[in-house]
């Protein structure tokens, strides 16, 4: 039932929209509003607008938030700034992923974490269940609304709305108390979509007024579809299926956000002992070789039939005409441009390795 799921500060503008709304993580959120191809391509070619308010937000304030973040973690918290943002990952002692998220610190003794929609609660839970820190955790959910503005023309299309230099701005940088259209934000240039791009963090109740602000200029509106078309065709990695408390940081090939050299975190003994021999498994960027859509859980087989592992994602890559998809594989049976199989519905369609981000080979 539509009513008892969560809405967002653009709920009612959807409705009005006319606007496909489904269930996502138990949020009300639209799939597309013209065509998860056409809002694709917009994105690739100019620009699209997400709204993103279902994310998660954490506030982590006190004397020994960094200590107690840097063991929560597993990217190094001392390495933030006021200006950069990290991307990192919450796990759990035997080094699986509780969830994938951006940390920002807005000042000394005080930071945001910025996590998936489904797992915000969860998130707490863990962060709240670690003792021994003078550090507060609260959940700030509902007090932010998040717009990503994303492709080659979003650079240009925000500079018009704000004061601020924007040129330069790199990856995961952000600014605070940033004026767009009248609101006061904080612009991260981030994204999950391999495009240039901003993420644009307000107050709720200015959700609608910046959402509209795009809008006007001609921005191209985005739905959840096209979401998870760019990102996986930018082989960017899906929480609940390309990491999940089974599947490692290593495995999915994200150890660049897992700093085994600092002090103890949680997670830490399995992840160095997999950084330094290696993961049984990997996450493995594919494509099929005939007609099919691969679907997360399909067997991967080898030429033999054996298991070899199973499919994360897959999708039919608007940019290429190509299924892709990453699939968890046995660490030895990989190899760039091998071929194998996936088993779609009962059939095995031919298959091969191919090294991700997908639109750009």
């Amino acid at each position: 039932m539509m009513s008892e799921l969560k809405k967002t500060p653009l709920y009612n503008y959807y409705k009005e929209a006319g606007a496909k709304v489904i269930d996502f993580s138990g949020w009300a959120l639209p799939v597309q509003f013209s065509s998860i191809k056409e809002e694709h391509k917009a994105v690739r070619e100019s620009a699209g607008l997400f709204e993103v308010s279902h994310m998660g937000e954490i506030l982590v304030e006190g004397k020994e938030s960094e200590a107690f973040l840097n063991y929560a973690l597993t990217n190094n918290v001392e390495k933030l700034t006021d200006t950069k943002a990290q991307y990192t990952m919450l796990c759990n002692e035997s080094g699986g992923v509780i969830d994938d998220l951006v940390i920002y610190k807005l000042e000394d003794e005080k930071y945001l974490l910025v996590v998936n929609a489904g797992n915000t609660d969860k998130d707490y839970e863990w962060l709240t269940s670690i003792k021994g820190y003078d550090a507060t955790v609260k959940n700030v959910t509902s007090d932010y609304g998040q717009i990503a503005i994303q492709g080659p023309d979003a650079r240009e299309i925000v500079q018009k709305h704000t004061d601020e230099d924007i040129s330069e701005m790199k990856m995961f940088r952000f600014k605070k108390d940033v004026e767009i259209g009248g609101c006061n934000v904080i612009l991260s240039q981030s994204g999950y979509t391999g495009e240039d791009g901003f993420e644009i963090y307000c107050d709720s109740s200015d959700t609608e007024k910046l959402w509209k602000l795009f809008v006007d200029e001609g921005v191209t509106e985005c739905g959840l579809g096209s979401r998870d078309t760019l990102r996986l065709e930018a082989g960017l990695p899906l929480h609940g299926q390309d990491l999940t408390e089974d599947i490692s940081p290593i495995e999915a090939k994200a150890g660049f956000a897992v700093k085994t050299d600092k002090e103890d975190f949680i997670g830490k003994e399995v992840l160095k002992q997999q950084k330094d021999q290696g993961a049984p498994r990997r996450l493995a960027g594919f494509e099929l070789l005939e007609r099919g859509i691969a679907r997360t859980d399909y067997e991967v087989t080898d030429e033999e039939g054996n298991k070899v592992g199973y499919v994360t994602s897959g999708t039919q890559s608007p940019v290429t005409k190509k299924s892709i998809g990453f699939a968890l594989v046995d660490t030895d049976f990989f190899e760039l441009d091998k071929t194998f199989n996936v088993k779609v519905r009962s059939k095995d369609v031919p298959a091969k390795f191919v090294k991700p981000p997908f639109h750009k080979n």
